[in-house]
């Protein structure tokens, strides 16, 4: 595949920003890839696996001449890192990030950009529970969606930029950023929510059960337990950042949870079988649609070549 973006910023250097420079150099989409991080300890990671062809101390540096920058930081930073960028953009460049909350995005991020850039937010749905340079991998992206949300950025610009996400392995769909809040509140962070708070509540009685709520873990603690090892300053974030969304999520699932428990205290066996049934046929279609997350590689770490 040609060159899409001659040179190409990352800022920040963890799983989703690692993955897209192990998935740019597959596809050979950038002509080179700078990246940078806070941490002097991940730039050195960084330079030390030759993640990127050029390793930076600050974002400013990194951007300089860059076709494509892409804001790969906690949503909670990103304000302070556009202002930071801002005087060294070069004018034409695509500004992009990949936060699992737009709305706040775009208000922290937009208002910082100089005039001649076209900004189009962007949230690719994929990830695991590691962290960090070492933890990316070329097949992160592969069958998963990436969400841009354009909100009037030129249209070919974002035409182009639909293309370097297919070129990284992603399907990909356009969505307005309030709504994209939502619907990602449904399917990603108040399971979150739930599973921290899963965890939480068996810490409490595992001090009663002398741990054996931790060695006797069946699969279903197993899954919760690895959502809940997700880094705690993005998520900090999110939640803090799509609190409107989040509470109204949380308050229709504590509705239902509500009348499971009820159908549990009366016995209503009926009600029971009616919604995991209906639960169940949900999960199948995830499956169906192949965005199980018990797919080759997923979660799993670089696939050996």
């Amino acid at each position: 595949m040609a060159v899409i973006y001659d040179r190409v910023a990352l800022i920040g250097l963890g799983l989703i920003a690692s993955s897209m420079a192990h998935a740019m150099r597959r596809a050979g989409v950038a002509g080179e890839i700078v990246g940078t991080a806070r941490s002097a300890e991940t730039r050195a990671i960084a330079e030390e696996i030759k993640l990127c062809d050029r390793i930076v101390a600050s974002a400013a540096e990194a951007v300089e001449g860059a076709d494509l920058v892409v804001l790969c930081v906690p949503v909670g930073a990103m304000e302070a890192v556009a202002r930071e960028i801002a005087p060294a953009l070069k004018p034409g460049a695509v500004i992009s990030d990949v936060g699992s909350v737009k709305r706040a995005v775009i208000e922290a991020v937009g208002p910082h950009l100089p005039e001649g850039v076209h900004f189009i937010p962007a949230h690719p749905l994929a990830g695991t529970e590691h962290s960090g340079p070492r933890s990316g991998f070329a097949e992160l992206f592969d069958n998963r969606w990436c969400i841009l949300v354009p909100d009037g950025a030129d249209a070919t610009q974002v035409a182009t930029y639909r293309g370097y996400w297919e070129s990284l392995g992603a399907n990909v769909e356009e969505m307005e950023a309030d709504h994209h809040d939502l619907v990602l509140a449904v399917t990603s962070h108040a399971p979150h929510l739930i599973a921290y708070t899963m965890v939480g509540v068996a810490d409490d009685l595992r001090r009663v059960t002398d741990s054996e709520v931790i060695k006797y873990s069946a699969a279903g603690f197993r899954d919760f337990t690895r959502i809940a090892a997700s880094d705690p300053t993005m998520w900090r974030d999110v939640f803090l950042t799509n609190k409107d969304a989040t509470l109204e999520i949380l308050g229709r699932f504590t509705e239902e949870l509500f009348a499971l428990q009820r159908a549990i205290r009366m016995g209503d066996g009926a009600h029971l079988h009616d919604y995991f049934t209906r639960t169940r046929a949900i999960r199948r279609g995830i499956i169906e649609a192949g965005q199980d997350t018990d797919a080759p590689n997923f979660g799993r770490g670089p696939s050996k070549r």
